[in-house]
């Protein structure tokens, strides 16, 4: 019975965190003065600007002004103009 309980409950937290992971394709750009500089992505199909938590992990600060394929998940939702809702990169395509 409890390797019943474990294994739904993993089965669980995968399938919640599938459903936030989404695909994203636009321009990085570094948004923001210094010192509040941060990097975003717009996504073309939405129009709607991302703030990128873990730009490091990926060394997304290179690919300024490209436009790439991400997949994320949603850390935080938008604020409203000026707080963008903040995603973490997953995977670069």
């Amino acid at each position: 019975m409890k390797k019943l309980i474990i294994i739904l409950t993993f089965l669980g937290f995968i399938g919640c965190a599938q459903d936030n992971v989404m695909e994203l394709e636009g321009r990085v750009a570094m948004k923001g003065s210094s010192p509040h500089t941060y990097l975003s992505i717009k996504d073309t199909k939405t129009q709607t600007s991302y703030k990128i938590q873990n730009q490091a992990k990926f060394d997304l600060e290179k690919k300024q002004n490209q436009t790439i394929k991400v997949k994320a998940v949603l850390i935080k939702e938008s604020i409203g103009p000026g707080f963008p809702a903040v995603i973490e990169v997953v995977e670069v395509q």
